[in-house]
């Protein structure tokens, strides 16, 4: 590591503390690709995917669906800053300063304490990963992304932007795979049920940051997870870039839940990449809540490969001012006697743009297949907007599919119904919007069903 410091002394900034402090200078470069392989001590193997990676994005055209990102420019983003902490195995032993910025968030203490196990990540890197001794001696693996390529290097390498999210996918797939840094691997062996949802927090603190986390999910035959992220950033007037990229297997007869609360500021442009392969009588639940960002894409997707597969995605976004969410579900029936549900919801206040755009493909040979898709946009004011974008590609014609899209504004009369027992007009359109959204909620662990309503409460104060 030091010799890469030395060579490529111009491409960040670095501060004597305990170890210096690495912060790439704006630009996607292959130096910079470099440093980051680097500086985590990757395999070959990793530093070459990277590589051509980078290749593939210096070449491809942005994305032709969704908002508009050519106010986004690559070139200013930085791609890689270490928040100058080493890895803690307990929270006491996280940097004050860290530490006191997670306080100040009002972070649930469920994703600060060892419940069944909990990481936090900061900025490029991962500062805080414990698990219980239980878990860990029934085999589970719950490791940051970083220290996983370096321990189960050939896992690492059979899953990783292999056959569920490629790298050669789109665009922003092409960036996350050339500069992802930390993140999340988790193993779950044949049978064994985490009882606790295992819990990761990422934080976007760098001005002009990007911030690429991985996640690897694998649950293995007949075993059940329950995995919970959160994500922040603080204000600032640049554009900052978020483009994660989560994969999941979900194996024979296993159940996998994935529950996403995104709270970015809106200066951040959270061009996000989840996807599931899902095997033979398997499960897999998305719930996702998107708050903050200035620009959302996101479209969590499950590929169903074995026959009784299953998929279930409840969303819910809310876009205030100068915001614009672009989200959705995606499933692929891939065999037959699969079954699948999306039901999003979308809130759009102040001149909010909500868009849903959702897929359902049945294949050829994937008969006697189940599926539905609801998507119901609620508008709190004229000004504000609500667009549903839905496709089916039914190629088989034996299967029971159905579609529902509605839009409407919260009306006068309920209003005037509520308020009429009491309730003053912010009272009232709170309690309809708690109704609203009440199916992504009464899915979530308590403490953050907690968290998301409040969340929802500021933005409709305008706070």
């Amino acid at each position: 590591m030091a010799e890469t410091i030395a060579i490529n002394r111009d491409l960040y900034d670095h501060h004597d503390h305990h170890r210096p402090r690495i912060v790439a200078k704006p630009g996607l470069t292959e130096e910079v690709v470099r440093l980051i392989s680097a500086t985590k001590k990757e395999p070959k193997w990793m530093l070459d995917k990277r590589l051509r990676s980078l290749e593939l994005f210096k070449k491809a055209p942005l994305p032709a669906w969704g908002p508009s990102l050519k106010e986004l420019d690559f070139n200013k983003i930085i791609y890689f800053v270490d928040p100058d902490a080493e890895e803690a195995q307990s929270w006491e032993k996280v940097p004050e300063e860290i530490k006191k910025t997670f306080d100040k968030l009002g972070i649930p203490e469920a994703e600060k304490t060892v419940l069944a196990g909990v990481g936090a990540q900061y900025d490029s890197s991962v500062i805080y990963h414990n698990i219980e001794k239980t878990l860990k001696d029934k085999g589970v693996i719950f490791e940051n992304m970083d220290a996983a390529a370096q321990k189960y290097p050939d896992m690492v390498k059979k899953y990783f932007m292999t056959s569920c999210v490629p790298i050669n996918d789109h665009k922003l797939v092409m960036l996350h795979s050339a500069v992802w840094s930390g993140g999340t691997f988790i193993y779950v062996p044949k049978s064994v049920k985490v009882e606790l949802p295992l819990q990761a927090y990422f934080r976007m603190n760098a001005k002009k940051g990007g911030q690429f986390e991985h996640t690897l999910i694998i649950v293995d035959e007949g075993a059940e997870l329950h995995y919970i992220e959160g994500c922040s950033s603080p204000r600032y007037s640049d554009k900052s870039l978020h483009a994660g990229c989560v994969e999941v297997f979900v194996m024979k007869n296993a159940k996998m839940t994935y529950s996403s609360i995104e709270n970015w500021s809106r200066n951040v442009y959270n061009l996000n990449t989840k996807r599931a392969i899902v095997h033979e009588n398997a499960k897999m639940k998305w719930l996702n809540g998107n708050i903050g960002s200035a620009v959302t894409m996101l479209y969590p997707s499950s590929v169903l490969v074995g026959e009784k597969a299953s998929s279930e995605s409840i969303g819910i976004a809310f876009a205030g001012k100068g915001q614009h969410h672009d989200t959705g579900s995606k499933v692929i029936h891939v065999a037959s006697n699969t079954s699948s549900v999306i039901d999003s919801k979308s809130i759009s206040k102040d001149g909010g743009i909500s868009t849903y755009r959702g897929l359902i493909h049945v294949a050829k040979d994937a008969a006697n297949c189940k599926t539905y898709m609801k998507c119901n946009g609620l508008l709190l004011d004229k000004e504000s907007r609500s667009d549903a974008l839905p496709k089916l590609e039914i190629k088989n014609s034996d299967v029971e599919a159905a579609h529902e899209a509605t839009v409407g504004k919260i009306g006068e009369e309920e209003i005037f119904y509520l308020m009429s027992r009491g309730l003053t007009e912010d009272q009232a359109v709170k309690m309809i919007v708690s109704g609203f959204v009440g199916p992504l909620t009464k899915a979530l662990p308590l403490e953050y069903a907690v968290e998301l309503n409040k969340l929802i409460e500021l933005e409709i104060e305008g706070h």
